[in-house]
């Protein structure tokens, strides 16, 4: 940061790294071969190509049997994906009911018209694999939904004895993302909230003086729209500092 403001001469820097650490469920088996995260899983799918493959040699599994761990729009994105790379089966694995979806309404109607399989009130316990490392199956429990907390969200509580096998050979994981430490741990003096994230004003100001920061990094998992707003806010507080108004104003972004 001193060398951009300093050396390079930058008079302001404005970081909008996002937040693309995956979130993993930290059960058994997610170490095996066919697991991806839904980053992986769509930057392999879509910037690399996978969709063209054999002309574009992407390593990604065209699973038939593919399972979704989540409930958003990232989670309805990955699973309408596996039905575009060519699974028979499509599988939206979800703790709670169709009700508390989080992914837009549209979202999960037009999953469904595609075909994709909704296994509601179900919970992943574990990643089975055989004998080469590979997933075989995803187990889970059936779940039921308990009275609503003070969010109004209810609480679900797996069923006992509902354990089952879903026979997959690819299971991707969508619930969220943290922030990624690799850039902020790099800079001490930056004041960050308890989950890790920026911590900013309304201009996206941070602690370090002309010093900007916006997006995933700051809200946490949100939308591309609110990203580039957060992006212009501090462009025109950049600006808008004592003395640039006269002259131009060079901003790095990282």
């Amino acid at each position: 940061m001193g060398d951009l403001k300093g050396a390079m001469g930058f008079d302001a820097v404005y970081i909008g790294i996002g937040a693309g650490l995956p979130v993993f469920m930290n059960i058994p088996g997610e170490s095996l071969s066919g697991v991806y995260s839904a980053n992986e899983y769509l930057t392999r799918s879509n910037l690399m190509k996978a969709y063209l493959f054999p002309k574009y040699d992407t390593p990604i599994i065209m699973g038939k049997n593919v399972a979704v761990v989540g409930g958003g729009n990232v989670a309805m994105d990955s699973v309408r994906t596996a039905l575009r790379l060519g699974a028979e089966n499509a599988y939206l694995v979800y703790r709670r009911s169709k009700r508390e979806l989080p992914a837009r309404t549209e979202e999960v109607h037009h999953a469904e018209e595609e075909g994709v399989n909704f296994q509601l009130l179900t919970n992943p316990l574990e990643v089975l694999g055989d004998d080469k490392g590979m997933v075989r199956a995803l187990k889970c429990i059936r779940m039921q939904l308990g009275e609503p907390d003070a969010d109004g969200r209810c609480k679900p509580f797996p069923v006992s004895g509902s354990e089952f096998e879903l026979v997959v050979d690819t299971v991707v994981i969508a619930i969220g993302t943290n922030a990624n430490p690799l850039l902020t741990a790099t800079i001490p003096e930056l004041k960050l909230t308890k989950w890790g994230y920026i911590e900013t004003d309304d201009s996206g100001r941070t602690n370090i003086p002309s010093v900007y920061a916006g997006g995933d990094i700051v809200t946490g998992s949100a939308t591309v729209i609110l990203a580039m707003g957060a992006g212009r806010k501090a462009a025109k507080a950049i600006h808008e500092e004592p003395g640039r108004q006269e002259g131009r104003t060079r901003a790095g972004m990282l």
